[in-house]
């Protein structure tokens, strides 16, 4: 083959595989733009995508809390409707059942019994309450019934007791007449209160209080002595306690109050009378008492115990001419 020849044959072969290789590089670039491409595609396909999910479920949170509140509302209806159909209920029942009791004859009073009374009969405490059998037991106000009780002087407090279905008790505390006072030619009963109890001709056997402040028309049943003699009667109670401590509480018939520096009582059955003096030292004055009547036994006289016993004051006796 001649030289020149070749060497075009060469050059042609060249040629061609230059424009092959361009070509195939040309191909590869083609290819890899279009990698890129499809790559870019496919990241911002998945942003949508992330994009859209992100919405899908904060649309989809947002109406589970719309549906959660919902819930809550109809919830929170429901339990109003149910409390106020209960509350309907009970106020039916309520009702129902106080028609029940207000007209039953079930409820009509049989019995009314009278406990701790001794000395007001039980017939006297009935017929002040006002109450009668075969009324209705709810029909009547306590503080009413005992306001009525309470006119009489002797009660000091009262309690009423329904007892179901058919019985009032009416629980008495009375107060015990303990002294006796001279009221035109009558006695006074009177208890350590000073509340004026009963006017009587009989005086029991009481100690009767001499000497007293308090006003003959203000002598009345159920009224108080006046705040001197109240005084005077917490003294007369002290004087009471330490002859009963002596053993002589029961001799004593009259205590004179007229003079509030000089008390003296009276003995019925040894027929003397112990000038007191005030109402201090009271116990030594009447163990004194006590020595100067077995002393001077079946002697009529005054005993006088009114001077300051730590003061060099002698008791004495002086009998009666």
């Amino acid at each position: 083959m001649p030289k020149n020849q070749e060497t075009i044959e060469e050059m042609m072969k060249r040629k061609k595989q230059k424009e092959r290789e361009k070509r195939i590089k040309q191909r590869k670039q083609e290819e890899l733009r279009k990698e890129e491409k499809d790559e870019k595609f496919e990241l911002d396909t998945d942003s949508v995508i992330n994009m859209t999910n992100k919405n899908k479920i904060k649309k989809d949170e947002e109406q589970r809390k719309k549906i959660s509140k919902q819930e809550k509302k109809r919830k929170k209806r429901i339990k109003k409707i149910k409390l106020f159909l209960k509350i309907f209920l009970l106020i039916g029942i309520i009702v129902g059942a106080c028609v029940f009791a207000f007209t039953s004859p079930i409820f009509n009073i049989k019995n009314i019994n009278v406990v701790n009374n001794v000395t007001i009969p039980s017939d006297t405490i009935i017929s002040l309450s006002g109450l009668k059998t075969d009324e209705n037991i709810f029909k009547f106000y306590k503080g009413n019934v005992i306001q009525k009780i309470k006119e009489n002087p002797y009660v000091e407090n009262i309690e009423i007791h329904r007892k179901l279905p058919a019985t009032v008790e009416i629980d008495v505390t009375e107060r015990v007449a303990t002294y006796n006072i001279d009221y035109m030619g009558k006695y006074a009963y009177i208890n350590t209160q000073g509340y004026i109890l009963e006017i009587s001709e009989d005086s029991k056997n009481m100690p009767i209080i001499q000497g007293i402040t308090t006003k003959e028309e203000d002598i009345v049943a159920g009224k108080r002595l006046n705040n001197e003699d109240l005084k005077k009667l917490e003294e007369v109670i002290k004087i009471m306690n330490s002859a009963k401590e002596a053993g002589i509480d029961g001799q004593v018939e009259t205590i004179d109050i007229s003079e509030e520096k000089n008390y003296s009582i009276y003995l019925r059955d040894d027929k003397k009378r112990v000038y007191l003096g005030d109402g201090s030292n009271l116990s030594n004055k009447m163990l004194y008492v006590q020595s100067i009547i077995e002393k001077e036994k079946d002697k009529e006289g005054d005993i006088f115990v009114n001077g300051d016993l730590n003061n060099g004051f002698h008791p004495y006796f002086k009998e009666k001419v």
